[in-house]
């Protein structure tokens, strides 16, 4: 808490990611079960996941933009066009001409933009906290993501019950709009922008920007980091397969209510790990991701199979224990030696491979649980977080991975450009 009370940068930042959260649960439960209700099939809200994720698929799009753009305006304008494009449900509904298909156009646009706005905030920890606090930050960050989620994913399965789910966009446009407000108060000194004092013409323009995203490839391909792509493929394909029969899954034992219990349960889970993360970091990092996965795969499967309103709450948030403390390292090693005006393009290259998988499962989840029960299929799922644990013991390099503090550029064998400067630093 000390960074909060001494760095105000850090502070305005927090909270507006804090406020942001607030929305981003709300709305996520809000849409995915008016939905499944309008829609009265798991395949809807497969769909609905589709269209959801499949912007954080395309995110390294945006990466050569994110390491372009001014962190501050960046932040405010995505809060802003959240905050005007949410108010078109309610609108819909006023008018009595709300359908799935609405909710199936801007739930994508908004998933879309959001992509901009997250790892924007990442990339402006570096700039406003030193090295030795990254983790402590990214902690701290964790905790306003899923601390909010465990909160209001709760509280937003109450309120759909009690108040509806259109009413509660209402909150959200609120939300957003006071999150651009914070992200208005920051003052970020240090960033590699270039600023375009002549015009450019659109072909050097467009030159340059897939000059930048190829660079983001080829940093991510020709070092170790590509390795972390292979069990997150699999995985996230199982997670994206998970959230879409959620909704029918959690009916089968409870309701709306008893999915709102199962997101809180997951974010609780991350959070709790999340903490943990910056405790974790003194142990070797291969050895500790190929436990923390297969812990993880274990409660996620008996969760399911058990099928109880109480245990498999319990045991679904055990699952993301290990998952929130691990991606917490990660994130902190990461900010700790890509330099910054390269972070936006390779982060968002790394998340959108490793990603690309999810709106695929979540699609395939909506089928196949016209075939399957929730039940099994939710069981299913665990196996693909046991994959990140199998590929990483069956890979040498990741396996001996040391302790975060000991890991270097020379880890990871990476070599990029640094302010035009070639920097290399790669083992054979």
């Amino acid at each position: 808490m000390n960074l909060l009370k001494q760095n105000m940068n850090f502070l305005m930042l927090f909270l507006g990611r804090l406020v942001t959260n607030i929305g981003d649960s709300i709305y996520y439960v809000a849409s995915m079960w008016l939905v499944y209700d309008l829609g009265k099939s798991a395949f809807y809200t497969g769909l609905a996941g589709f269209l959801i994720l499949l912007p954080k698929a395309l995110q390294f799009l945006t990466g050569p933009f994110i390491d372009k753009w001014r962190i501050k305006r960046t932040l405010v304008i995505t809060q802003l066009l959240q905050c005007i494009l949410i108010l078109i449900i309610p609108i819909a509904y006023l008018y009595d001409v709300l359908t799935i298909q609405i909710i199936l156009i801007v739930m994508p646009i908004i998933a879309f933009i959001e992509e901009f706005a997250y790892p924007t905030q990442t990339k402006a920890l570096p700039l406003i906290l030193k090295k030795e606090e990254l983790i402590k930050g990214n902690s701290l960050f964790a905790f306003a993501y899923q601390g909010v989620d465990i909160v209001f994913n709760a509280s937003a399965g109450i309120l759909v019950a009690l108040v509806g789910a259109v009413t509660l966009y209402l909150v959200d446009s609120v939300t957003f709009a006071v999150a651009a407000l914070f992200f208005g108060l920051l003052k970020i000194s240090g960033e590699s922008v270039v600023e375009q004092k002549e015009k450019t013409s659109v072909k050097s323009a467009v030159g340059n920007y897939f000059a930048d995203l190829s660079e983001g490839f080829s940093i991510v391909f020709k070092s170790l980091l590509w390795a972390f792509l292979i069990g997150s493929f699999i995985a996230n394909f199982g997670i994206g397969i998970a959230m879409a029969i959620l909704p029918s899954f959690s009916a089968s034992i409870g309701g709306v209510e008893m999915y709102g219990v199962l997101l809180t349960a997951l974010s609780a889970g991350s959070l709790l790990g999340a903490l943990l993360g910056s405790l974790v970091g003194k142990y070797r990092v291969g050895l500790l991701a190929i436990i923390c996965f297969t812990i993880g795969s274990g409660c996620w499967t008996i969760a399911a199979m058990v099928a109880s309103p109480i245990l498999t709450p319990v045991l679904f948030g055990l699952a993301w224990v290990p998952i929130g403390a691990i991606n917490v390292l990660f994130s902190g090693i990461s900010q700790s030696i890509i330099p910054n005006h390269l972070l936006g393009r390779v982060n968002s290259v790394m998340y959108s491979m490793s990603i690309i998988a999810m709106p695929i499962g979540s699609l395939l989840g909506g089928y196949l649980a016209t075939r399957i029960s929730s039940q099994n299929l939710f069981a299913y799922t665990g196996a693909g977080i046991l994959f990140i644990a199998i590929v990483w013991f069956l890979h040498p390099k990741l396996r001996k991975l040391p302790s975060a503090g000991n890991i270097g550029v020379e880890s990871f064998n990476l070599s990029f450009k640094e302010e035009g400067i070639q920097r290399s630093k790669v083992v054979g």
